[in-house]
């Protein structure tokens, strides 16, 4: 008998962002995955605002989409307040077919485990189903409240079907079953006759461009290595070549189309590059832009096939491109240059203080959905000058290496035995690829002392980076990281600051807790 799964969660206009066209496409691509392994997609209870979750007010417009006999429908639509309130509905339903065992597993898209999932996430901990999700915090939550998280992950440059294909095999490995993802294309081609400007969002764009700047970095330190000092070239090569990737990026994404935004991207980036970073970003945008209304103005004339990818590519990207280079491209470079002399000038005041100011803000900033959206880009601007950036210093401190610290001491000294097993996974993924700094969120929620642990790890850890000057980066395995720094014995130093406090104050924060738990016994006996 199939395992049936149901789907739950939220997202936002960020989803185009993210690889999908729609909602939809993100669901359907779940249900592909599923059947690919022989599972069955049996609920769906899903919101999808008009704007990213993270700028989403109560009066945003929204839909709430379920599964009704087999296919994907609208079944409410209004203000996303209203939208929430329809939802809980739905969550009382789907709790009481998890508590009948007709549901087998649950998959969270950003899910609202203290809110419109409530129901579901607690009658899912009490049955003891597995359930994998993205979204760090409210994976994190989940998991505080007992729900058997098997897989999590945050959404940092992945799309609608690494997510899908993330989420069926975190499943197919639980239950040991065989799956082979499936690669292909979906039955039915889709393209969203939305707006594109409406699937205009800077921090998708920059968040997926991300890899590519960590290629470049990786050609730095090779040529910090002795007789690899060619690797200059490359670099200089690769500098080059980053607002072409972020054209192609942005090009595709706000198209709406793949092969005719990728060309169109390509063609834009090209010419951007005047520009840097922000020259192709515009660029790649103004082209994702003018893709489906070239593309509709030749359909609606009969134009052939080929014209029309023809013309959407080819025009696309050169009249947008040839905007940036005789127009743009000064004003994006002094915009990038002034952001990066701003850094600079806070650095030049008082190193010590930014680096301090700067730790104590990026968990606040991630965890409330700032840092993506602010930060990174800021982030990719800084390496664009120097392949490494204060910033991405601050977050390979201040984040992963505490989060690593955090995580190792609940497998030293837990609290229980779960979080030892909780926390394992987690910190091999900090310490080697440097990402996924949720798996510090259940430790952090379920005890302010920790929480304060890790403001104060990366605060110290901050102000040690901003003293030595270091720059580096995340997104990279920690003992790889001070090798991409400007200073790898100051990056070191910094991490080891981060890292023993975090440690240390995480142990002792687990040993109040057991001796409060061993007095409070006691008493009753």
């Amino acid at each position: 008998m199939k395992k049936r799964v149901a789907v739950i969660g939220s997202s936002g206009g960020n989803l185009y962002n993210l690889g999908g066209k729609d909602p939809f496409g993100l669901i359907k691509e779940i249900q592909m995955q599923l059947d690919a392994a022989d599972m069955e997609l049996a609920y769906v209870q899903f919101i999808a605002a008009s704007t990213s979750m993270d700028q989403a007010k109560p009066s945003t417009p929204a839909e709430l989409i379920v599964l009704e006999n087999g296919q994907l429908n609208v079944v409410y639509e209004g203000k996303l307040e209203d939208v929430n309130k329809r939802a809980r509905d739905f969550d009382k339903v789907l709790a009481e077919q998890i508590e009948n065992g007709e549901i087998d597993a649950l998959i969270l898209v950003s899910a609202d485990p203290k809110g419109i999932n409530s129901e579901a996430i607690k009658a899912g901990a009490k049955k003891g189903i597995p359930a994998v999700g993205t979204g760090g915090t409210s994976c994190g939550i989940a998991r505080s409240m007992g729900l058997n998280v098997v897989a999590a992950s945050g959404t940092t440059g992945s799309t609608n079907r690494t997510r899908a294909v993330s989420y069926t095999a975190g499943l197919a490995n639980y239950w040991k079953t065989k799956y082979k993802p499936v690669i292909g294309s979906l039955k039915k081609e889709e393209v969203s006759e939305e707006n594109p400007f409406k699937r205009i969002n800077f921090r998708g764009i920059m968040v997926t461009s991300l890899p590519a700047f960590i290629a470049m970095a990786i050609t730095i330190a090779l040529s910090r290595i002795p007789g690899l000092s060619m690797f200059n070239e490359v670099f200089e090569t690769m500098i080059n070549a980053l607002p072409v990737v972020v054209s192609v990026v942005a090009a595709k994404q706000v198209s709406g189309f793949d092969e005719v935004g990728i060309v169109a991207g390509v063609v834009a980036g090209a010419l951007s590059t005047k520009g840097g970073v922000l020259g192709g970003l515009l660029g790649g945008i103004a082209a994702g832009v003018a893709v489906p209304y070239i593309v509709s103005f030749s359909v609606k004339r009969n134009f052939p096939a080929t014209t029309v990818n023809i013309l959407s590519g080819g025009l696309s990207g050169l009249l947008s491109g040839l905007v940036m280079y005789f127009g743009f491209s000064p004003i994006a470079l002094a915009a990038g240059n002034g952001v990066r002399l701003l850094i600079q000038a806070a650095l030049n005041y008082n190193p010590i203080i930014a680096g301090a100011v700067a730790g104590l803000l990026i968990w606040p900033a991630i965890i409330g959905g700032v840092y993506h959206a602010a930060i990174l880009p800021i982030i990719l601007l800084e390496m664009e000058k120097y392949g490494n950036s204060f910033l991405g210093a601050i977050d390979a401190i201040g984040l992963v290496v505490t989060a690593a610290g955090i995580t190792l001491a609940n497998i030293v000294y837990p609290r229980t035995k779960a979080d030892r097993v909780a926390a394992a996974p987690g910190f091999f993924v900090l310490m080697a690829f440097g990402t996924f700094v949720e798996a510090a969120y259940p430790f952090m929620f379920a005890d302010k002392l920790v929480f304060a642990t890790a403001l104060i790890s990366a605060t110290l850890g901050g102000a040690v980076a901003g003293f030595f000057n270091a720059r580096g980066m995340g997104y990279v395995p920690i003992l790889v990281a001070p090798f991409m720094s400007n200073n790898p014995t100051g990056f070191i130093l910094s991490m080891l600051t981060a890292f023993v406090i975090a440690f240390v104050l995480t142990a002792m924060a687990n040993r109040l807790h057991k001796n409060k738990s061993k007095e409070n016994k006691a008493e009753v006996q």
